[in-house]
């Protein structure tokens, strides 16, 4: 194709594009000057929360012992409530077929999740693990994990009629924007 039929295929009124009209952009006197202040910038940049979780238990649980956690605050009637399954149950979380990393990051995710919506009982099931070589694995790593995360308030192992030994009831507490809310309700009550 020349150039007299490439012009006739556009039509008359295309004009070429005038090279001695462009714009010179300055460029920055010092590239590294910038490149390191943004490296800098993105550095400081408050990261999202990191999975705190450690990894290993210290002590391997058997399959029909009973977990049980509380912080101090707490009350009694609550906790006592929650160890016999009186709440409802907003969110669960199935642990069953997952890796311990896998189940790590779930657990870890699920937590925060529930908190962030709100969620302020949930159940995760984490099975027995009898008859495997290593029996209440996931069991004994949620035993774990759980106090290690400040969201949580509280935890007891389940009813029968909700996982019985494979599971476990969970306490959180309140998102910040809940706690503000009932801190209001409050005053006006006063």
């Amino acid at each position: 194709m020349s150039d007299e039929d490439f012009s006739n295929l556009l039509g008359g009124d295309v004009k070429p594009i005038n090279f001695e009209k462009r714009v010179a952009v300055k460029q920055s006197a010092d590239r590294n000057v910038d490149k390191s202040v943004r490296r800098v910038a993105a550095e400081n940049e408050q990261k999202p929360e990191e999975d705190p979780l450690s990894s290993a238990p210290e002590v391997m649980l058997d399959p029909y012992d009973v977990l049980s956690f509380v912080r101090p605050g707490v009350q009694h009637g609550v906790y006592r409530n929650l160890r016999q399954g009186k709440y409802q149950i907003d969110a669960r979380l199935d642990l069953h077929r997952l890796t311990v990393e896998q189940a790590r990051k779930a657990v870890f995710q699920f937590v925060t999740d529930c908190v962030s919506n709100d969620v302020r009982m949930a159940l995760i099931t984490h099975g027995k693990g009898e008859g495997r070589n290593t029996p209440a694995l996931l069991k004994s790593h949620v035993n774990h994990w759980l106090p290690q995360l400040d969201l949580v308030l509280a935890y007891h192992t389940a009813q029968k009629w909700h996982g019985g030994y494979g599971a476990t009831y969970v306490l959180l507490k309140k998102s910040d924007k809940k706690s503000e809310q009932a801190r209001e309700a409050n005053l006006k009550n006063k």
